[in-house]
């Protein structure tokens, strides 16, 4: 399955691998290089260091550009008072009367300890297309599902501070 980008998400993609190609790679390389000059490197740890180092920004790289050639872009078509990419959401758990507020984001943006659901979660695949005052059901998995209340939906300001997530 393809993942599902937004432009504004491979752009970043796109700024990340320039800079992992001019400045992290000269880095490593140069760290490399500094390493094998001191001498016996069946011990020398900072070699081993400075290849990991090395080898773990050209996979980085390597996995970007596969993100970027194999993703699906979508656009936010929801209309501004409907759950959708980017917006705030607030929801009320009917289970036990607890309200959260979550920022729909695609999944390279995904971070539920600041509040930011993947669209392509169990509770960001039910709440897409809602409005306010909707009673949504999630459905975790096969035995487990509960119901939440759409309290509020809100456009989200344009962020560019939110990091893609690391690999």
């Amino acid at each position: 399955m393809n993942d599902r980008l937004t432009r504004n998400d491979i752009r970043k993609m796109e700024e990340e691998i320039e800079h992992r190609k001019l400045v992290i790679r000269k880095e490593a390389i140069e760290a490399v290089k500094e390493a094998r000059a001191q001498g016996d490197l069946s011990e020398n740890f900072e070699y081993y260091a400075a290849k990991k180092y090395k080898n773990q920004n050209e996979s980085r790289i390597r996995y970007l550009e596969k993100m970027i050639k194999t993703a699906e872009i979508i656009e936010d078509d929801a209309a501004d008072d409907e759950i959708g990419l980017n917006k705030i959401v607030e929801v009320a758990f009917m289970e036990d009367g607890t309200t959260e507020t979550y920022r729909l984001v695609t999944t390279v943006r995904n971070n539920p300890l600041k509040g930011l659901i993947s669209i392509e979660s169990p509770i960001g695949k039910s709440l897409v297309g809602h409005k306010c005052g909707d009673t949504v059901h999630v459905q975790v998995n096969a035995e487990f599902g509960y119901d939440v209340v759409v309290k509020s939906v809100e456009n989200a300001p344009d962020d560019d501070s939110i990091e893609l997530r690391k690999f």
